[in-house]
């Protein structure tokens, strides 16, 4: 149960839900209770007024007797059928305030962890895949949600029928209602014993879930490589694989599980033959009446579901406490990118951005990126960063929107620590656009307007003419409100590009970061955003990272990285002087450049 103590939030959170469910409980068994009780009294004026009808045969008065009994028991059945009505709406009361109550916790504890996800850092994801993360979101919270709606019900409703029913046994005979019991402490062991399998085998079935969604959920993604390498068959028994995995040990839990019921019928079944056997004997000493046998059958039988119950509530406790304990792993996971306490209000940056001996080491391979880079750009200067893949170019540019904190040194911007700026701030004021382009399954609209929630039509439309991609979304079937699919997987990948671009610049942003986003833009196309880039970005901060030199942009600096370090710095002329790295890089593409244009 210590996993399933983070609940107590909610329980407290909704305590009016469940204590107005107890109370329903209560009133609803209170009137089940009596309905034994109600028959009792029938079966008992029957057999005491048999004497008189077989003493009275033949004669006027039995006629006579016999429909003062009649109308007698007619009015024990519908005072039954009353107390059974009123048993109902009780029911559906308590129906609406402890399994509501369970949908509502159900609701919060999806927001709950999918926020979580949401203010964990770059390197969690990195850490863990996305099947097993959506795993802990759908099937792990409504394993929780069972625990809270039904098996808190019937846990009450069992306490509380066991209560009220053991009361009126006790006060008919003690002695019954000790042999009428007398199994139900060996279920109680076999629960015990049961109970620990089931939360072991539940959280294997767990992870195992987690796996399956993991392997499909990739599939998805890739389906386009699965099909291009023919890879089809190989992955689908690779599914099956796992597939039988999860069913040979879902079946060893069912196996467990199955236990119970035969187990807990007997039980029942042995106490209605030592209530029957038991019983007959105190009707012949004088004891109890024919009407308490019937009475103590009836308990016996409305104790079944209850005792059966037992089991099946310990099992959903125990795989709700295995999922718990999956949620929790998570929740209790801490974030490596920490907002300051003392967060600064929303405020435009001027533009200054100091890199001083920044060194960083992913946390998660202990790869250094980065060694000891400064540079400094004052607000409105543009800087290029060229270098070879995996020099660190890519890696810079997520410390500066903060993805990760430097491993050592600082990145300033308008002379404060980034660190120190509050968090949603800096990303708010910043225009990044990733090297890895992603869309959401939204419009075209949707995509772009989404740097800017609320954007108008016109000015959607507008930033989509300077990213050079408005003509192409109006080719479009359905023009800018066409759904673009998973991952924008409808549009090619320089449409892709100039979409992510066009999102980045509606924001308006004080800091613009380009990250090698025109890889898959023809040269007409380049030189249209490029020629935007120069008018809009003449106020603004700019870096760019790029494998090609952007002769239509005048850079105040240009960064050239090798192996995590600053190889070259300069501009464009002094790093054709020096004839290094630049350079040669810059004589290539003009070869490829002339050789085009023959």
């Amino acid at each position: 149960m210590k996993h399933l103590a983070y609940l107590n939030r909610y329980f407290w959170k909704y305590r009016w839900h469940l204590l107005g469910g107890i109370v329903f409980v209560f009133i609803s068994n209170y009137f089940r209770v009596l309905q034994p009780q109600m028959i009792r009294e029938a079966l008992d004026l029957v057999v005491e007024n048999i004497g008189l009808h077989q003493l009275y045969k033949g004669g006027a008065l039995q006629s006579e007797l016999y429909r003062s009994l009649g109308k007698i028991l007619l009015y024990f059945g519908i005072l039954v059928l009353i107390q059974a009505l009123i048993m109902g709406i009780f029911m559906y009361f308590m129906r609406q305030t402890i399994i509501v109550m369970s949908r509502l916790v159900e609701y919060d504890l999806r927001k709950e962890v999918f926020a979580h996800y949401e203010r964990l850092s770059t390197s969690f994801y990195r850490r863990n895949n996305t099947g097993d993360m959506m795993s802990r979101i759908t099937e792990d919270v409504s394993k929780v949600r069972m625990y809270i709606g039904p098996a808190v019900l019937y846990g009450i409703n069992l306490i509380s029928l066991f209560v009220m029913v053991i009361y009126a046994m006790l006060s008919v005979s003690p002695k019954l209602t000790l042999y009428c019991l007398a199994p139900l402490p060996l279920l109680s062991i076999s629960i015990y014993y049961v109970s620990d399998l089931i939360n072991k085998r539940s959280e294997i079935i767990q992870q195992q879930l987690a796996r399956l969604n993991s392997i499909a959920q990739e599939v998805y993604s890739g389906i386009r490589v699965v099909k291009s390498y023919v890879q089809e068959k190989p992955m689908a028994q690779h599914f099956t694989k796992e597939s039988e995995d999860y069913k040979v040990k879902s079946l060893k839990l069912a196996k467990v599980d199955a236990y119970f019921y035969p187990l807990m019928l007997l039980m029942v079944g042995a106490s209605t033959l030592l209530t029957v056997y038991m019983g007959g004997l105190q009707v012949i000493k004088g004891e109890v009446t024919p009407g308490n046998i019937a009475e103590f059958v009836i308990y016996v039988n409305m104790l079944t579901w209850p005792v059966t119950a037992i089991g099946w509530i310990a099992s959903i406790m125990q795989q709700a406490a295995a999922s718990q304990k999956r949620i929790n792993e998570f929740l209790h996971t801490e974030s490596d990118i920490v907002n300051p306490v003392a967060a600064q209000a929303a405020a435009p940056f001027e533009g200054q951005v100091v890199f001083d001996d920044v060194t960083f080491v992913y946390p998660d391979t202990g790869i250094q990126a980065l060694e000891k880079v400064s540079f400094s750009l004052q607000p409105g200067q543009k800087m290029a960063i060229i270098g070879r893949t995996g020099s660190g170019k890519s890696t810079l540019a997520e410390l500066l929107v903060r993805m990760y904190d430097v491993t050592s040194g600082a990145i300033r911007i308008d002379g404060v620590d980034i660190r120190e700026h509050n968090l949603d701030n800096l990303r708010s004021r910043i225009g990044y656009v990733p090297q890895d382009v992603f869309l959401f399954s939204d419009t075209v609209a949707g995509n772009i307007a989404f740097g800017k929630p609320g954007a108008q039509e016109e000015e959607v439309k507008a930033f989509a003419k300077y990213a050079a991609v408005y003509q192409d979304v109006m080719e479009l079937p359905q023009g800018f409100e066409t759904i673009v699919g998973e991952r924008g997987v409808t549009l090619s990948g320089g449409q892709k590009q100039r979409v992510s671009i066009a999102r980045a610049l509606i924001k308006k942003p004080d800091i613009v970061i380009l990250d090698d986003c025109l890889s898959a833009v023809d040269t007409n196309t380049e030189k249209q955003i490029l020629g935007y880039f120069t008018e809009a970005l003449s106020d603004k901060t700019a870096i760019i990272i790029t494998h090609r030199i952007y002769s239509l942009l005048q850079f105040d600096k240009i960064i050239v990285l090798d192996h995590g370090r600053i190889a070259e710095t300069g501009t464009h002329e002094e790093l054709l002087a020096r004839k290094g790295y630049y350079a040669e890089m810059f004589e290539k593409q003009s070869l490829e450049e002339n050789e085009q244009a023959v």
